[in-house]
């Protein structure tokens, strides 16, 4: 009997791929992550060390500014709106009252016709005493019943501008609720943004911190840092400004080094960073758009080597942050919630393009 014995193979791995190769990679890094030495004790989350924490503090508050520009564009629109919409309501209410003042004025007519009794023209005639005062009067009453249809006329007219202008108010007030959405919506990502990085910069100690943000915690540093800009710049002797709306934008912007960033401030006291460019114009007599993309093309487009202290330097791909250049290669800036308006060099973020608007 011949005996058959079955070859032993060896089971077919399967490569991972997809859902499982997911799965797997989170599983191994999830292990890295709370694996201890001795105690076998888990951490919820790793130790960063200070250069780590720049770098994820730094790219917060970049999202929280991207979002800090379309809450100031959503603002913009939602006042807008909201100033048609009371325009609207303040030419209806007038066309209301020249409405109601022709209703009374008819009212008062219909009441004399009804007096009158209403008689057929040729009765009235028959059964007047004086025939020919009858017919002056007629003659009167035939041209104030032209008039009267002028009236009625005027009445249909006005209630249709009246209905017009419902329907316009209609309009601005749904435009006016879709814009305070967006408005909410952005202002809840810009605080998530930050209460992310004023966590991760809570667990450093106040030196790592200073060294991180560039400016100190101590009461008076921010005064402090406003002076020695203004005095490096007098050492340095930065360029002139072109002309006077830039000299004035500029003035404007170095009485205001050591002002406190808040995000969709635009001063007197406090600025974000397209609150701060607007102001400094404005003050000089150029009105420029509330945000970064729209502040980017309200000039002439200037490159790099030919910039001039006044011009806008805008940066990252998004174009979400903005400066005032004032030379050698400086710009006055609101940064972020960490640090006040001041001097930096324009190399410290990606440059984007710059704008010449005096």
């Amino acid at each position: 009997m011949t005996v058959q014995v079955a070859a032993h193979r060896k089971p077919r791995q399967r490569s991972l791929g997809g859902p499982t190769a997911r799965t797997a990679a989170t599983l191994a890094l999830a292990g890295a992550a709370t694996a201890t030495g001795f105690d076998g004790t888990a951490h919820a989350e790793p130790q960063l060390t200070p250069a780590q924490v720049k770098a994820t503090v730094d790219t917060l508050y970049q999202q929280a500014e991207a979002a800090t520009e379309k809450y100031d564009g959503a603002k913009e629109q939602a006042d807008t709106a909201q100033r048609r919409l009371n325009a609207l309501h303040d030419e209806t209410a007038r066309k209301q009252q020249k409405l109601n003042s022709a209703r009374d004025a008819l009212g008062s007519f219909a009441s004399a016709q009804y007096r009158d009794g209403g008689f057929a023209p040729a009765w009235q005639l028959a059964l007047s005493s004086d025939p020919d005062q009858y017919l002056e009067d007629a003659a009167l009453a035939e041209r104030a019943g032209e008039r009267q249809a002028a009236t009625v006329s005027q009445v249909r007219e006005q209630l249709r501008e009246i209905e017009q202008l419902r329907g316009a108010m209609r309009v601005q007030l749904t435009s006016l609720r879709a814009r305070q959405v967006e408005l909410r919506r952005q202002k809840t990502a810009i605080t998530g943004k930050l209460d992310e990085a004023r966590r991760l910069l809570a667990r450093l100690t106040p030196q790592q911190r200073t060294e991180i943000t560039g400016d100190g915690a101590a009461p008076g540093r921010a005064s402090r840092s406003a002076t020695d800009a203004r005095e490096a710049l007098a050492r340095a002797g930065s360029a002139a400004a072109p002309d006077t709306r830039a000299a004035a934008a500029l003035a404007y912007a170095y009485a205001k080094l050591g002002s406190p960033y808040v995000w969709g401030a635009t001063g007197p006291n406090a600025f974000d960073c397209s609150g701060l460019v607007q102001a400094a114009y404005r003050s000089a007599g150029i009105s420029l758009p509330r945000t970064t993309y729209a502040q980017i093309n309200a000039g002439r487009r200037v490159s790099r080597a030919e910039l001039q202290p006044g011009d806008l330097v805008f940066f990252y791909s998004g174009v979400s942050h903005v400066g005032i250049y004032v030379g050698g290669g400086q710009m006055i800036h609101a940064p972020n919630p960490s640090a006040p308006v001041r001097l930096a060099p324009i190399d410290q973020m990606p440059f984007a393009g710059a704008t010449r608007v005096a």
